[in-house]
């Protein structure tokens, strides 16, 4: 797996390299902005870019519009923000830039290297990745009143573990549901949430989309 790092801090992209380096993943380059970044990308595409959500010069979303751009110009490359804190809309503009191969972490998660190489694969493979910590500060927020409230409390653990990028295959084992019961719970949380099949729509993403609008506040 070849990936390019992009943090305005040398010593965490240098840790972080090292790290990855543990577990036969190969950095390709690295960046400090998103001005440097582009080029390299452009030039020699990674698998994965992994982006810091505050860049300079204001440091505010800079490499979420640099992980927009880059899934605009490039929409084979996977993409994954780290992030300091869990910021609701940076996920829900995210997974507005398409449904595959894209993740949200907390950035002091990164020093897990089997959840962030699990994380990195699922995204190489076309997966939606959210970190299960982000999902589970959002889940203890009030939400609005919204068409969730329809959801049982088992649909509700299945629509979280759809967040985190879990398959009905993990969501079974994580459960300790058959696969059956995982697709009928499945099922039924696209229904309560008017999600009809479409030939250009990925339901559970939609899914997602919604519950995430429901605890943004």
């Amino acid at each position: 797996m070849r990936v390019a790092l992009v943090d305005d801090s040398a010593l965490f992209r240098r840790g972080l390299a090292m790290l990855l380096a543990t577990v036969g993943v190969d950095v390709v380059a690295q960046a400090s902005t998103a001005e440097e970044a582009l080029p390299c990308v452009a030039a020699d595409p990674p698998d994965v870019v992994i982006l810091d959500i505050r860049l300079p010069p204001t440091f505010s979303d800079e490499g979420l519009v640099t992980a927009e751009r880059i899934r605009s110009l490039h929409p084979g490359i996977g993409v994954l923000v780290l992030s300091t804190y869990a910021v609701t809309s940076y996920a829900v503009r995210l997974l507005q830039t398409g449904s595959e191969g894209i993740g949200y972490m907390l950035k002091d998660r990164v020093d897990d290297i089997d959840a962030l190489h699990d994380a990195l694969s699922r995204i190489v493979a076309g997966g939606l990745v959210i970190d299960a910590e982000i999902v589970g500060r959002l889940l203890g927020h009030e939400r609005r009143a919204t068409e969730l409230d329809l959801l049982s409390e088992r649909e509700r653990d299945v629509v979280k573990l759809m967040a985190e990028g879990r398959s009905n295959v993990a969501i079974g084992q994580q459960l300790y549901l058959s696969p059956k019961t995982v697709e009928s719970h499945v099922a039924s949380v696209f229904v309560k949430l008017g999600l009809f099949p479409a030939p250009d729509d990925n339901r559970r993403v939609l899914a997602v989309l919604k519950w995430l609008r429901a605890t943004d506040s």
